[in-house]
């Protein structure tokens, strides 16, 4: 359990940094993390005796760049994503919006990959990103790609969070489903973030099922909704035909 802890603890660390975007003291990180300054003392000095953070003035501690040069040499040989990327890259050349791939993980959502559009307003979302199953078009997707026994089971189970005035319950969860089965692809309004618009669809990798999105403003996506569609249902037959 401690070592649980400590790995915990670490990524939390890494985290920390990230939001905060800045040089921090131990006990900047122990209120970051609400952990005892013993504790993030432990973490930081093995940390720093094998080059993950440096110290600067004596007291405040900033990461190097190994943790970013080891994510690059291991992100490139990723033997799903390196098949899927190219595809991932033309789906955003497509609909010029932001491009994304997520997996299941229990009653959430994991975003694997995200690629985010090059225009000034778009939605943003990082890869480590996590959302309920529910409310967001890649989880949709994932629960439309159930048997129908399997999605009912589901639906009884699931405690269906409302996050804005548009999350649906369960009888309409259940016949958006079922329309989004008919018409190929899935689509969250507003439904987690009342300003963002996602479409996704589901695809197999080995027996896995992954699914392909794309999000964007609302009102932007709402306008070419049957052309994103479109990409994103074609996108995601060309993945299935990629990782097979």
């Amino acid at each position: 359990m401690d070592a649980v802890k400590t790995a915990k603890r670490t990524l939390d660390i890494f985290e920390a940094f990230a939001a905060r975007q800045e040089p921090l003291t131990l006990s900047d990180l122990a209120r970051q993390i609400a952990s005892p300054v013993s504790s993030c003392h432990g973490v930081i000095s093995t940390l720093k005796a094998r080059g993950y953070v440096y110290m600067l003035d004596k007291r405040r501690y900033y990461p190097t760049r190994k943790l970013l040069d080891l994510g690059s040499l291991i992100s490139p040989h990723d033997p799903v994503m390196e098949r899927l990327l190219p595809h991932l890259e033309a789906l955003r050349k497509r609909t010029d919006e932001t491009v994304l791939i997520g997996k299941r993980e229990g009653d959430e959502i994991l975003y694997v990959v995200t690629i985010e559009s090059a225009q000034t307003i778009r939605y943003s979302l990082h890869a480590g990103t996590r959302r309920p199953l529910h409310a967001s078009a890649v989880g949709k997707a994932l629960l439309g790609a159930l048997p129908d026994e399997r999605l009912a089971e589901e639906l009884r189970r699931l405690k269906l969070k409302r996050f804005t005035e548009h999350t649906l319950d369960a009888g309409g969860l259940l016949a958006d489903l079922r329309k989004s089965r008919r018409r190929g692809y899935f689509v969250t309004r507003g439904e987690y973030d009342t300003s963002g618009m996602g479409v996704a669809r589901a695809f197999a990798v080995q027996g896995e099922m992954f699914a392909v999105g794309v999000a964007g403003p609302l009102d932007r996506v709402k306008a070419r909704l049957e052309a994103v569609g479109k990409a994103v249902s074609d996108t995601a037959a060309a993945m299935a035909r990629a990782a097979s």
